[in-house]
């Protein structure tokens, strides 16, 4: 059976990267609390909030292959979000200079017809720049989408003048969408993507 598959995101940076696999789909937006839970660990809260987004859309998709996916930055001992204004997204990245932070990358893919799910969690880890009010200022004038990114790093953009250096096994994971443990999901469900 081929079941259609649905992003469940409203995240165009998600959908962008989607799209590199030319496989048809459609997007869903999920209205998904994201709020951490006390005593979670990051890449705890990813995983929830990715299979979360997912089974959230079960009952709309009730035979489709679900795509969730969430992202959770942690720096100094505590999780950091999208900061959704200029002033959070400065506050930020002043206290992200310099620092050593770890992108937690959730995704998971639901069989919604037959209840089975696949999930995984990709941990990147990025080294900041040193930057200075001002830089930071210009940087967000720019790119003023890294607002709606965690960290408020687009590191597909111009974000990745802030970065000194990334560990990862999958680049596109730092952009919010591990495509690499993807294809291994799709290929399970017999998708054909090349």
């Amino acid at each position: 059976m081929n079941l259609p598959i649905i992003l469940g995101s409203s995240s165009v940076f998600r959908r962008q990267q989607l799209e590199r696999l030319g496989l048809p789909f459609q997007t869903a937006a999920p209205d998904f609390d994201e709020t951490p839970i006390p005593g979670e660990t990051a890449a705890e809260t990813a995983l929830r909030l990715a299979v979360g987004k997912a089974r959230l859309l079960a009952d709309r998709f009730p035979a489709a292959l679900i795509i969730g996916a969430d992202q959770v930055v942690w720096c100094g001992g505590r999780q950091l979000g999208k900061p959704m204004s200029v002033a959070n997204a400065q506050q930020m990245l002043t206290e992200l200079s310099g620092q050593r932070i770890e992108f937690y990358s959730a995704i998971c893919l639901l069989n919604s017809f037959s209840d089975g799910l696949q999930c995984h969690v990709d941990t990147t880890v990025v080294t900041m720049r040193q930057l200075s009010a001002e830089q930071i200022s210009r940087y967000l004038a720019r790119e003023p989408d890294a607002l709606y990114c965690a960290g408020a790093a687009k590191s597909e953009g111009l974000g990745s003048v802030l970065l000194e250096k990334v560990e990862s096994s999958d680049p596109n994971a730092l952009i919010g969408l591990p495509l690499f443990r993807l294809i291994d999901f799709l290929q399970r469900e017999g998708v054909s993507l090349i």
